[in-house]
């Protein structure tokens, strides 16, 4: 699996002082509780798998420098571990993830040494990585999360049951064994490993 950035909104401002379900009820013109009632779907899904949804404390937070340290712990090979410490610092425990100092103790918790992460978050490092990831997005025709690929071809879009997760993976998986072609072998002359040859 590999992940890949995707901005919501890439334009968003940090708040610190904010959190999701006020944030949402401005943007949509909506009452709090209104706000409440869109998101209590996803607490609900998240509760049925052990997930911890704290839409109350989830903090708005532009997320383009928690995707560069993403890109960055992809490089290291540690993209899911952080991916993961990511969702729950933001939706679990309420964390800034656009605050460098949170970024570096979350890098340095997954794996990643100290002393990088503070210098790629100091930089602009791995941006047009994350460009990237947003152009081929854009290309798919990716409008929102979550949505994965399978075989580059194959896509679920949004919160979906398992059986369409299997129902997509099983595809795949046929037409990848369907396409694999066998190694065809030419004899000829050869040695074997204690140096006897016909």
């Amino acid at each position: 699996m590999e992940w890949k950035s995707f901005e919501l909104d890439p334009y968003l401002q940090t708040d610190p002082e904010m959190n999701a379900l006020d944030h949402l009820a401005v943007q949509k013109g909506i009452s709090r509780e209104q706000a409440s009632q869109m998101t209590s779907y996803a607490a609900q899904a998240g509760r049925q798998v052990g997930l911890d949804f704290d839409f109350e404390r989830s903090v708005v937070a532009n997320s383009f420098n928690a995707h560069r340290l993403m890109q960055l712990a992809k490089s290291k090979g540690f993209g899911n571990e952080i991916g993961e410490a990511l969702f729950k610092a933001h939706f679990t425990d309420g964390v800034n993830i656009d605050d460098r100092t949170v970024l570096t103790e979350l890098g340095v918790l997954v794996g990643l040494g100290k002393n990088e992460v503070e210098a790629v978050l100091a930089s602009d490092t791995h941006g047009d990585d994350v460009r990237q990831d947003q152009a081929e997005a854009q290309a798919l025709g990716i409008r929102g999360v979550p949505f994965f690929l399978f075989n580059d071809k194959y896509a679920v879009s949004g919160a979906q049951p398992v059986e369409t997760f299997l129902g997509a993976l099983q595809r795949s998986w046929d037409e990848y064994e369907k396409t694999k072609q066998p190694i065809m072998f030419e004899e000829g002359p050869s040695c074997s490993a204690d140096g006897e040859c016909v």
